[in-house]
């Protein structure tokens, strides 16, 4: 079939969905199935685990890692979009054998609350009111669930569980949270501890008290305080779009990421692409490569610009040119 196009707007139904390629490997959200706490990782770094095990960073990224690893610190880390920050916590992770990235995705929403831990009150009172409704209509006693079926740690607080190992935490994109959240992180950072005052209140009665984690597993909480015993592995991203409190500062190891190089784009896409996708497109890489100071072009651009012309082989160049130019646009050119 030369016509690589699924849809075509003629209107007329037709079932081309079903030639629809694999997904990009970064896209990919079959494999492993629920039970896969990997899955993200897998996206994240390639499918092809050999390559990437033999790519190695800048020294300064690792210089940076191994400084936050030794002063148990959190690693800050500022750069243009895709150039692999939040890949980096990945990274880190497969390496050690950390397990799954615990991810705190920041909006302008975000509370320190949501990291730490959440209660749900109204899901607890609705519950009581439907037992005593039941007990009203049957005559038998029923027992409401215990305070810790409504409490759920987020991200935060589950890595600040005790642990032997340090659980890896990626605090996404923390330049957008709101002017209080770098703040409010401090203590926690500080510390490695916090309270849930709802247990706390009932320490007397109920000294522990089994809570779901951000891993959906249940653990307990003593006195209703956690601490943890080996601070996580913290990696705040940063797109650079403000400046944080130096009490903020002080408390991070601070790496800013350069765009990938030659040597390290050929390894990104070849870990994700094969060893001939840079060959077969080598003007987008070279593109990628040349663009103008200070333009913006986010690395997987060019991996979905080299993905979809690998599957419109037979499309006109003209074609396959356009759709190089729709997907690396640079993100800072005025529209």
């Amino acid at each position: 079939m030369n016509d690589w196009r699924i849809y075509r707007g003629a209107g007329h139904p037709h079932d081309e969905i079903r030639r629809l390629p694999a997904p990009p490997p970064w896209r990919d959200f079959s494999a492993g199935g629920a039970d896969d706490t990997l899955a993200g990782s897998d996206r994240r770094l390639g499918v092809r685990r050999r390559l990437v095990q033999n790519h190695h960073p800048r020294p300064a990224e690792t210089d940076a890692v191994n400084a936050a690893l030794y002063l148990r610190r959190p690693l800050l880390v500022t750069g243009n979009p895709g150039t692999g920050k939040s890949t980096l916590a990945h990274a880190v992770a497969h390496e050690l054998g950390l397990g799954r990235v615990l991810r705190w995705p920041i909006v302008s929403r975000t509370t320190l609350q949501d990291g730490l831990y959440r209660y749900d009150a109204i899901g607890r009172l609705q519950d009581v009111q439907l037992e005593r409704a039941r007990a009203d209509s049957d005559r038998t006693a029923a027992s409401p669930a215990g305070i810790g079926s409504y409490l759920r740690l987020g991200p935060l607080g589950t890595a600040l569980l005790p642990s032997e190992l340090p659980r890896v935490l990626l605090i996404d994109e923390l330049d957008k949270s709101d002017l209080d959240l770098p703040n409010d992180l401090l203590n926690a950072l500080e510390e490695g501890e916090f309270a849930i005052p709802e247990l706390e209140r009932l320490a007397d009665r109920e000294p522990v008290v089994e809570v779901l984690t951000d891993d959906g597993r249940k653990v307990p909480v003593y006195g209703g305080r956690i601490r943890c015993t080996t601070f996580p592995f913290i990696v705040l991203t940063s797109n650079g779009e403000r400046d944080f409190p130096a009490a903020l500062l002080r408390r991070c190891i601070r790496l800013e990421l350069e765009p990938p190089g030659e040597e390290q784009l050929g390894a990104m896409i070849e870990a994700h692409l094969g060893p001939d996708a840079a060959a077969a497109e080598p003007g987008l890489v070279a593109r990628f490569l040349d663009r103008e100071p200070g333009e913006v072009i986010a690395t997987d651009q060019l991996l979905n610009a080299l993905y979809l012309t690998q599957h419109a082989p037979r499309a006109e160049r003209v074609t396959r040119d356009r759709i190089a130019d729709m997907l690396m646009q640079p993100l800072d050119q005025p529209r």
